[in-house]
């Protein structure tokens, strides 16, 4: 079973459709999480990931928008999860109020979270991925760091697919990554696309400039 695993899409229109031509054809896709925050188009990407009926877990900007708790968060997002707050519809709002914590999917092979598998907000750089992180899965998928990177264990895979929306690893390419279960292999795949039209938007919209030009150095 080849499948498409996607992460941190944080309301990157441009970035997220990007990635879906560059998608070879999956049997399965899977998200770990913050469809929302950052970026202009919070809606579009919702209606992207749920009109292909995209297994997803909260991310910390979607728990944010769901429950209007962005004072914790510094200006940059708490201007996304701000925006995201005035422009998701009735039913984008009810779809990210409804994602969970964590979920196993593919007949209970791969487990999502968005930080760590004890704590959804918890950083966990691929520099501490460990056998000790999974459970009875064969996959543990998360996101949150925006760094791509996985290890395979004989105990089975943790990966992390890296951050469709705003790659923090200094690679300003879309990050997504192939899991192919059958194999047990991970493919890292990065794709380019139009920032600048990106970083138009995101000064169109009044977001905080600095939202649009960290995404040339993927940071």
């Amino acid at each position: 079973m080849q499948v498409g695993v996607i992460s941190d899409v944080h309301a990157n229109r441009v970035a997220l459709a990007a990635v879906f031509e560059d998608l070879p054809p999956v049997d399965a896709l899977v998200c770990a999480g913050d469809v929302v925050g950052y970026n202009p188009w919070p809606g579009e990407c919702i209606d992207a990931v749920r009109e292909r009926a995209v297994p997803t877990v909260m991310g910390n900007h979607d728990r944010a928008v769901a429950t209007g708790t962005a004072f914790a968060f510094n200006g940059m997002a708490r201007a996304g999860v701000e925006y995201a707050d005035e422009q998701l519809s009735p039913a984008q709002r009810d779809w990210l109020e409804a994602l969970p914590d964590e979920r196993v999917v593919l007949d209970d092979r791969v487990k999502l979270v968005h930080g760590h598998p004890d704590d959804p907000d918890r950083y966990t750089y691929p520099d501490l991925f460990s056998p000790d992180l999974l459970g009875g899965e064969d996959v543990l998928v998360l996101g949150h760091t925006h760094v791509q990177g996985h290890e395979i264990y004989d105990e089975g895979i943790v990966l992390n697919p890296g951050s469709v929306g705003q790659p923090r690893d200094r690679d300003p390419r879309a990050a997504y990554a192939l899991l192919d279960l059958d194999d047990m292999t991970v493919e890292e795949r990065r794709v380019a696309y139009d920032v600048e039209a990106v970083e138009h938007a995101v000064r169109e919209a009044g977001l905080p400039p600095e939202i649009g030009a960290r995404l040339y150095k993927g940071r």
